[in-house]
């Protein structure tokens, strides 16, 4: 799937803003998340929620754009460590993808706030990928 194709098709998939992708490659995907002020916690700062969320869509995206519109390929595991608190604004989903078999695709996202070298949380996934 192109850039294009993903944004349209996860904006039909979610009744939430998923974010927006702006790169993608066989092995990576880059994502964006405005951050409004329902996307915080007490505090001030992105609540965890909203980083799963994005971390989760990056990872749908980057198996998405390597297998095509396959809308029922799930999340069977998501494992966040949190290292800082993200300012609001911009967030981003730096996907990696380590293994895609016919069953499983298995990947890691960074999050940041703007800064590749900054990131805020290190998020593992494992998708399962029905027959198609």
């Amino acid at each position: 799937m192109t850039i294009d194709e993903l944004n349209r098709f996860l904006a039909g998939a979610f009744t939430d803003d998923p974010g927006e992708v702006l790169e993608l490659s066989e092995k990576h995907a880059l994502m964006r998340l405005k951050s409004t002020d329902r996307h915080l916690r007490p505090g001030g700062t992105l609540s965890g929620p909203t980083m799963m969320g994005l971390a989760d869509a990056a990872m749908y995206a980057l198996v998405l754009g390597n297998i095509g519109p396959v809308a029922l390929a799930v999340t069977t595991n998501l494992n966040i460590n949190f290292y800082r608190k993200p300012a609001p604004g911009e967030l981003y989903a730096r996907a990696r993808l380590l293994k895609l078999g016919k069953r499983l695709a298995v990947g890691d996202v960074l999050l940041d706030s703007g800064d590749p070298q900054a990131s805020v949380a290190h998020v593992s996934v494992t998708y399962s990928i029905p027959a198609h």
